[in-house]
Parts: structure tokens; sequence; C-alpha cells
């Protein structure tokens, strides 16, 4: 009889709480050659907390991006947990001690339901229909370059319709309040000047949810 699994439950509250991350192929210069695009995604934000580029798809290094990245956000324990699929990288025994060392909780999806990571399955999908996604890469160093300009952009321009428009970055660092100040002035300043414009009267800035 096979073990029930339920569903993982991804919710977070602020920043650095729920890490999403997955693996997704690059096509290489020739037929069946791939780089390996590993990204690690804050649920709450959306921000891209931590990527790279490589040849493979490794256990090693999926640990060295976990523990940079874990350094570089200044995790302490108990703080965070990580959720991935079950892929061979997200599962190794290696990810799960260095996961446990660090006081990081992991979260997996059920086994064989395809839908159980939606935020970095969402980011993979808008990496990929981006205007500027090639074909194929020439090689790993167009990858990387490439890689970083995109995520570049995600994180600090992209005007993300699940974060009210701001950027994950700015939710991330805590600059939404800041923003969402400066529409509403704007909005009161609009409606003050052309009242008849707003029929249903004052309006308010959307907010993230």
């Amino acid at each position: 009889r096979h073990p029930t699994y339920s569903r993982p439950e991804l919710l977070a509250t602020g920043p650095n709480q729920l890490w999403s991350w997955d693996i997704t192929k690059l096509r290489g210069p020739e037929k069946l050659t791939y780089y390996y695009l590993y990204v690690m995604i804050d649920v709450y934000s959306r921000y891209v907390v931590g990527w790279m580029v490589a040849e493979r798809e490794s256990a090693a290094l999926a640990e060295e991006l976990i523990a940079a990245t874990c350094t570089k956000q200044q995790i302490q324990p108990s703080q965070l947990t990580i959720h991935a699929d079950r892929g061979a990288a997200m599962t190794a025994k290696p990810v799960a001690l260095l996961m446990s060392d660090l006081g990081v909780t992991k979260s997996h999806s059920r086994p064989h339901v395809a839908n159980d990571n939606p935020y970095s399955e969402a980011h993979f999908r808008t990496l990929k229909y981006a205007p500027s996604y090639p074909d194929r890469f020439g090689a790993l160093l167009d990858a990387r370059q490439w890689s970083r300009d995109f995520l570049t952009w995600y994180n600090q321009e992209h005007h993300h319709s699940g974060l009210a428009l701001l950027t994950p970055a700015d939710v991330h660092y805590g600059r939404a309040a800041e923003k969402l100040a400066q529409r509403q002035l704007i909005l009161q300043q609009a409606y003050a000047a052309h009242p008849e414009r707003f029929v249903q009267g004052q309006p308010l800035p959307a907010q993230p949810p």
C-alpha cells in the first residue's frame, strides 16, 4: 500500500519564511545539449533570492546554492521552509542534511502531482515566454549572462500582477508601503482635480494579497 501524502501548505506572511526552488533546462547550441538553470524564489515577495546556471543537475550544486543563498539572506534557524518537487537533486540526502544543519524545514510536492510547486512553475513560464528568450544558447556563458539580465529585470523592474504591480524587490525589501503611499497621493491629486471622472468616488490603490 502506498503512503498517503497531504497537499503541501505554501503559505507565507512575510519575506524569507518560505522559498520555492526548481531546475529547468535551457537548450544549448546543439541538439540534446542543455544547461540547467537553478532558481530559488521567495513565495511572499516573488523575489529571486538565488540562482545559478550549470552544465549538470547536481545535488552538490544545489547544496552550494542553498547555503550561499541562506547566508546572503541572513536566514536564522527555524525561520525558513524551502519547498521543491521530488527531483533527484531536491530529495538527495546531502541536501536534506544541509537543510537540517541550517535549521531549515524542507517541504516536497506529492509524488506524481504536477502542480504542487506552482510558484517555481509560474516563474519559469514567465522566463521562457520573455520576448528576449532565445531558442538556444550558444555557450554556458551566454546562458548565464541572459539569466543574469532577465532575473535582475524581474526582481527590480517587473511590475508583478500578483503583487498589485509592485516589483518583487519592493515587496522583499520592505518598500511596498512607501510605493503604495506614493500611488495614493497621485490618485488623491487626480481625484481633487477631476472628481467627475471617478464615478465610484475617491479611488484607492490596489493592495498586494
